[in-house]
């Protein structure tokens, strides 16, 4: 039997079959997350996506269970790319924090400005009533989980002397707040465009600034 080949929608995700050795889990979750982008959560059929994953629908749900499960698999894994590991070594000083922490800030702004997560943002968002787990789940692997990454940076650096300021919270807060301002929101709905890399970068280099000027100090 003659494989067909990977093809991508505008998001980035596969809508075709995948590569010959992917799990049927792996066909499962890509078929769906392109599915729910295309179609919406309600009209993307589970019938389609197991044929677009070349899997039985009795397949799909012993393997997710609900449709509304495979969603929220969508969004845990697609949030998974905005993982960014703590520093090996924490910042000794203003510089190296401004480097840990814009690094951060553009990874963050690149992913969750990605089309496919403000999709999901949107499926999200226009699910929130019927299926109030969806939503909670998004805020969970999405922002949760981003802003527990920054903590676990800001508290390497609080242990190591170069903030003297106790509120995390209150950074990661500022961090996320000059960082993200209104672009996700204009995404969501349609009134901007995703951000270049100057403006990425710019942004990123702002939000780092409010950690670094209102707590950070050389170490010793």
């Amino acid at each position: 039997m003659s494989s067909r080949s990977v093809t991508q929608d505008p998001t980035g995700l596969r809508t075709g079959d995948v590569a010959p050795g992917t799990s049927a889990r792996e066909r499962i979750v890509a078929a769906a997350c392109a599915a729910f982008t295309e179609h919406g959560f309600a009209a993307a059929s589970t019938l389609e996506i197991a044929t677009r994953a070349n899997v039985s629908k009795r397949e799909l749900y012993s393997l997710f269970g609900s449709k509304q499960q495979l969603l929220v698999t969508c969004i845990a894994e697609r949030a998974s790319r905005l993982a960014l590991p703590a520093p090996r070594q924490a910042p000794r000083n203003r510089r190296e924090l401004r480097a840990v922490l814009v690094q951060f800030g553009a990874v963050l702004l690149h992913e969750l400005s990605a089309p496919d997560v403000v999709a999901l943002y949107r499926l999200a968002v226009s699910e929130a009533d019927r299926s109030p787990g969806v939503a909670q789940a998004l805020d969970l692997h999405g922002r949760q989980a981003a802003c527990a990454a920054l903590r676990k940076v800001l508290q390497a650096v609080q242990s190591a002397h170069t903030l003297d300021s106790a509120e995390i919270d209150a950074q990661v807060n500022r961090f996320m707040s000059a960082l993200l301002d209104d672009v996700l929101m204009g995404l969501a709905l349609g009134v901007r465009k995703r951000p270049g890399k100057n403006e990425i970068a710019r942004r990123a280099f702002e939000a780092a600034e409010t950690v670094v000027a209102f707590g950070a100090r050389d170490r010793p």
